[in-house]
């Protein structure tokens, strides 16, 4: 009983809506239509709009599997998009309106909407790119830099002991990618949304790799012979678990009293300052280590 009740109240909004449309084409708007093609472009708009949802909602679920679930959404958008649109089209037939005036109706009025809101579209379609060509990927650890792509040198001292350039961005893991932002967990700890305008043109650094290069500065007395300081370091180094092969050490540049050793070593990981502390913590220890029989070799000789 109650489902005939709903279906006589379906029955009757779609009818009044037909009549009310009707109206509304042929008195308002002078476009000669009837009842019965009204309630097909209606009928149309009703079974188009299900099964494109039910349509999209299966790419969700199918696709999550394989993309991930924040592509599958964003694709799961573009095809409904795609499909209303599609619809519009074959409403508008149902009711014998010229597409081609439809056409050039809704091209004035894209041209009017898309300067409104050009820079939301240009994130969309930007966005879009971003998934179908996938530079990277959630989860990936990535450095963001643009305009564009310049190097800043170190001015901040002990900055300057690890690198010799710097790269003006900022690092963090992919969390979410949608049609208008990427989302980044920033080293920071600090949630940052960047618009797909920026993204698509930005030079995107991907830190995936299973280990990378990391170079570490250090000054040395002069008075410590590097021909024998760079082997006991190279040894001491070459413990640490972290490490992929041995380290290459070499005399950089001196100052009056001391010169600068540079210690390059591949280590596991995607950072680069925890296996650093531990190798500078095994420089000062060797360093301290060598003063100190150095110390005693120059005692027991008096």
């Amino acid at each position: 009983m109650n489902r005939l009740v709903t279906l006589f109240i379906i029955l009757f909004v779609v009818i009044g809506v037909a009549v009310g449309t009707t109206v509304i084409l042929s008195a308002v708007l002078h476009i000669p239509v009837t009842i019965t093609s009204v309630i097909n472009a209606i009928l149309i708009g009703v079974v188009g709009v299900i099964s494109i949802n039910i349509i999209s909602r299966i790419i969700k679920l199918r696709a999550g599997n394989v993309v991930g679930k924040t592509t599958a959404e964003s694709l799961s958008l573009v095809i409904q998009f795609i499909g209303y649109t599609i619809i519009v089209i074959l409403a508008l037939t149902a009711v014998h309106v010229a597409v081609t005036s439809a056409l050039i109706g809704g091209t004035v009025f894209g041209l009017v909407i898309g300067l409104a809101l050009q820079t939301p579209l240009s994130n969309v379609f930007s966005g879009i790119f971003l998934i179908l060509s996938r530079p990277f990927n959630i989860g990936d650890r990535v450095t963001l830099t643009t305009w564009q792509y310049g190097l800043l040198a170190p001015t901040y001292p002990p900055k300057f002991w690890s690198n010799d350039f710097l790269i003006p961005g900022y690092t963090g893991i992919i969390q979410d990618i949608n049609l208008m932002y990427t989302t980044i967990l920033t080293d920071e700890n600090v949630v940052m949304k960047i618009p797909n305008n920026i993204m698509i043109q930005a030079a995107i650094f991907v830190h995936n790799e299973e280990y990378r290069l990391v170079r570490t500065k250090y000054e040395i007395p002069k008075d410590l012979d590097p021909d024998y300081v760079i082997p006991k370091l190279k040894e001491k180094i070459s413990g640490l678990s972290f490490l992929v092969k041995e380290p290459e050490i070499k005399v950089l540049d001196t100052t009056l009293n001391t010169y600068v050793i540079v210690v390059d070593a591949y280590c596991k990981g995607q950072y680069e300052e925890p296996p650093r502390s531990e190798i500078i913590k095994v420089i000062m220890k060797t360093i301290k280590d060598i003063q100190s029989v150095k110390v005693n070799e120059k005692n027991s000789s008096h």
